[in-house]
């Protein structure tokens, strides 16, 4: 385990980026429409990482919030652990989509910023790849408000292992015209008002081919939100790219992720 201001991760996860604020706007809300694509073929969370995330709770956690809950991924994992799941979600199609799949989780609509539950109401407050899109400043005590003396608050994010040439340059071949610049890519989010907080990231090999790889990269905000003939063109490139290459043109392969994860303690 390293301090988690070392945390390695290619992509930014501040909650103030440096981009227009009608375009991150844009790319916050874009992925309803593509909802079904998105509970498709983006991945879930390790388990030991989910399993690490709720560790330090005292007592222990039994009722989990997943905030802004996307289409269940992170859900799921906490379901297939045997924790208590309340998900609330901002956009109503991707929450359909979750209910539709989840159909024994309690799943509300919300925000980060005004989460509707009440007082001290859950053991553990965790997010997954989606904690760049708060106003962190309202959020963060949202989150203290509801969880319980001793409980835990974690975010959880799949990044890429970069570390791998192939992973590298597909990653740099995925890029939009929207796409964040790679100097100013960092993991720096406040966690002001909290306490202990500790880094832990595990390995998380994700099996893909060609196509379902091409299709998980057109979820993403970069990709959704730019023209028809742009996103054609960055799709097309990626597909090019995966055929032909030996490791991913030969049927299923590992897409090598990292679920890195961010736990800390109401202070």
């Amino acid at each position: 385990m390293r301090p988690y201001p070392d945390i390695a991760a290619r992509r930014r996860l501040t909650a103030v980026p440096d981009q227009d604020p009608e375009l991150w706007a844009r790319r916050s809300s874009s992925f309803g429409g593509a909802a079904r694509s998105y509970a498709e073929h983006r991945p879930g969370y390790a388990a030991e990482a989910i399993a690490w995330s709720l560790a330090e709770a005292d007592p222990p956690v039994h009722d989990v919030l997943d905030l802004a809950a996307g289409t269940g991924a992170l859900a799921s994992g906490l379901v297939s652990g045997g924790w208590s799941v309340a998900a609330v979600e901002p956009d109503l199609e991707m929450l359909a989509e979750l209910r539709h799949r989840l159909p024994g989780v309690r799943a509300v609509a919300g925000t980060a910023e005004a989460i509707p539950l009440a007082d001290d109401s859950v053991d553990a407050v965790l997010v997954g790849t989606a904690f760049h899109w708060f106003d962190t400043g309202r959020a963060l005590p949202e989150i203290a408000r509801v969880l319980r003396p001793g409980g835990v608050f974690a975010v959880l994010y799949n990044l890429v292992d970069d570390s791998v040439p192939w992973v590298a340059e597909l990653d740099t071949l995925s890029r939009s015209s929207v796409s964040l610049p790679p100097e100013t890519d960092e993991w720096a989010p406040s966690f002001a008002g909290f306490e202990h907080v500790e880094q832990a990231r595990f390995a998380h090999p994700h099996r893909r081919t060609a196509e379902s790889l091409t299709a998980m990269i057109g979820t993403h905000s970069h990709t959704l939100v730019i023209s028809a003939d742009e996103r054609a063109e960055v799709l097309g490139r990626i597909r090019r790219y995966l055929d032909s290459r030996p490791e991913t043109s030969a049927g299923e392969f590992d897409y090598p992720l990292v679920t890195v994860v961010g736990r800390c303690r109401v202070a």
